[in-house]
């Protein structure tokens, strides 16, 4: 059974104006843009009194060699979202109110395929071969599992802050 190691994990939390459908777009193209396979793995909307509730889970994935995988898990959920209307440059423009909040996870995934799991005798070398010969080859790769995923929250961020000065 492949082996996952989590490298990275951060929460980010925004209350106010933004607009709901370029902040998916965005954080979408991005991490496709990475050259990382997306998978969306729920998405539901709820209406309640105070507004839309929208949970949105994703896993980025992307090979790095016929051992590692680099994976990147999204938990997105935005409470109280509701339309709004807000006025720039005296010109009226359609956004959305409510409380976002983002949970990201980086994680290094060894041996995705398997092939060190048909025999015991494999499982002891897979062990030998992680902790003395790839050792600082699995440092580096688990230094682009950070940096990739600090990237994209980075972004993010930096898309959120020009969303909101609109």
């Amino acid at each position: 059974m492949s082996e996952k190691k989590t490298i990275f994990e951060q929460k980010l939390v925004q209350k106010g104006f933004f607009n709901y459908s370029d902040t998916y777009n965005f954080c979408y193209g991005w991490i496709k843009d990475e050259g990382y396979d997306l998978t969306e793995k729920k998405y539901k909307e709820k209406i309640t009194q105070v507004g839309k509730l929208v949970e949105i889970e994703w896993i980025a994935e992307k090979k790095i060699s016929d051992y590692f995988k680099i994976i990147i898990e999204m938990k997105w959920r935005i409470i109280a979202m509701t339309d709004a209307e807000i006025e720039q440059n005296g010109k009226k423009i359609k956004t959305n109110k409510g409380e976002s909040e983002m949970k990201f996870k980086g994680k290094l995934e060894r041996d995705y395929e398997d092939r060190w799991e048909k025999s015991p005798l494999y499982k002891w070398m897979r062990g030998i071969y992680d902790r003395y010969i790839i050792r600082t080859i699995m440092d580096q790769y688990e230094d682009k599992v950070f940096s990739d995923a600090q990237e994209w929250v980075e972004q993010i961020k930096s898309f959120l802050l020009l969303e909101g000065k609109r």
